[in-house]
């Protein structure tokens, strides 16, 4: 049994659109970054990458690749999956959560959770996504960019 935990943050610009998860979110801003900026699926590919000792999504998938300018991280989620598929662990489950003061992710959280599972070939009862605001504290708080983090936990494949 191995676990891991990502975290990522990005910045709130105008121009951009809001992807979570893999799902497109109406919002007058979304997330600055090389690829779509997707903070949960990017936590959740460091979180399995790290439970198997393989680095971090930068290694992996590095910001100076024009390859993976704008690319959906719902892609790059399936390449850590094959990454994974090659080793001796599958994934046990999934617990996540989205800190974003605005929009309310609700309604958005059984596509991102049917996106997720697609991408790794698992059942959508071992991913979880949670979602919170700050309260209006730090950077989430006050609308200046949108976080996530993951846990995963892999177990020895029989």
């Amino acid at each position: 049994m191995r676990v891991g935990i990502g975290y990522d943050v990005h910045k709130l610009v105008e121009n951009r659109p809001l992807i979570l998860g893999g799902v497109n979110i109406p919002f007058d801003r979304g997330l600055l970054g090389h690829s779509d900026a997707d903070v949960l699926v990017h936590a959740i590919m460091d979180a399995i990458l790290g439970a198997l000792g393989m680095g971090d999504i930068g290694q992996h998938f590095p910001d100076t690749d024009e390859k993976y300018r704008d690319i959906s991280s719902i892609i790059l989620l399936e390449q850590v999956g094959h990454m994974l598929k090659k080793t001796g662990y599958s994934i046990g489950n999934i617990d996540s959560i989205i800190m974003a003061q605005k929009p309310k992710m609700a309604p958005y959280l059984g596509e991102m959770k049917a996106n997720i599972s697609n991408a790794l070939g698992i059942e959508p009862s071992m991913v979880n996504i949670k979602a919170t605001t700050t309260e209006g504290l730090g950077f989430v708080g006050t609308g200046q960019g949108i976080a996530a983090k993951a846990v995963v936990l892999l177990k020895a494949k029989r």
